[in-house]
């Protein structure tokens, strides 16, 4: 039996602040020991481009993720100039992170059309096929650090979003939650996660022991604040989901140690060997990822 894959840790940053506390956040995350700096696409947020070539001005060690795109936004040609030129930038340091939106106001303000699921997807893969062909092509400029462009990590939870993630990428990012209609996100229970695995490990086949499985975690309690916690969030989690909030790779509750031995619970049950935290989080995750090493 293959050994587990080390566990990488990444945190993603949404707030828009000074330059200044851009810089002083981003080298706190490496100093905390974290292996991803990641940015998220949402209006309101900071610029992803932007914010990753000022974070690598800054750190040495960590890499830097889009977590993640929302390709709809994108020329795809356009996209491809701003990847590359980035990855240059940061000097092979980028992480490619896509997906394929799912906030309707936000489509609404930036005047793109939202469509259906099934056209977001497929503008996705389309996004997808132009950045593998225009990387493939020795002629392209600028060109990337590596041959192919960075690391791809598509991220979802649906059918069509897990097929085109195993089919392209070098991460699939399950999001843990299913979107509604109006956009907002239900929080998944383990039964369903468990299923959303299977399905991605099947349409992986042979690629499934090259590829990692990430989970985005929505919140990281300590032991002192868990029935704040459930007494806050309660009434906006299923009955059911809530009642196995102990077994959630979405919400970790609990010491530093506890929490590192549900991660490694959940990598031995789900393959979560890539865990991505919000940016509140960054200082109380941060004891658990010294757990883990």
């Amino acid at each position: 039996m293959s050994s587990p894959r080390e566990f990488r840790f990444g945190v993603n940053m949404v707030v828009p602040d000074s330059r200044h506390d851009w810089v002083r956040k981003c080298r706190r995350a490496e100093e905390l020991g974290y292996d991803v700096i990641g940015v998220a696409d949402h209006l309101g947020m900071a610029p992803p481009f932007p914010a990753l070539v000022l974070a690598a001005e800054n750190t040495e060690r960590v890499r830097l993720n889009t977590f993640v795109l929302n390709a709809p936004f994108y020329n795809p040609a356009l996209l491809a100039r701003e990847i590359a030129g980035t990855d240059r930038f940061v000097e092979g340091r980028l992480e490619l992170g896509l997906g394929a939106g799912y906030v309707r106001d936000e489509f609404e303000t930036a005047g793109i059309p939202f469509g259906t699921g099934a056209s977001r997807v497929a503008y996705l893969e389309q996004t997808v096929r132009t950045l593998h062909d225009l990387f493939a092509d020795p002629g392209y400029e600028p060109q990337p650090m590596r041959p192919g462009g960075p690391p791809l990590l598509i991220g979802g939870w649906g059918d069509r979003m897990l097929t085109l993630a195993a089919r392209y990428a070098s991460v699939v990012a399950l999001t843990g939650a299913a979107t509604t209609g109006a956009g907002p996100l239900r929080l998944a229970g383990p039964g369903e996660i468990d299923e959303r695995v299977r399905f991605v490990r099947a349409a992986l086949g042979e690629r499934a022991a090259e590829v990692e499985l990430n989970i985005l975690v929505q919140s990281v309690v300590p032991a002192g604040r868990r029935a704040e916690f459930l007494d806050r969030f309660g009434s906006a989690v299923e009955p059911e989901v809530l009642a196995a909030v102990d077994e959630l790779p979405t919400v970790l509750l609990g010491s530093p140690r506890e929490i590192a031995d549900r991660l490694r619970v959940n990598r031995d049950r789900f393959g979560f060997g890539y865990i991505t935290v919000l940016e509140p989080d960054l200082e109380t995750f941060a004891p658990v990822i010294a757990e883990c090493r």
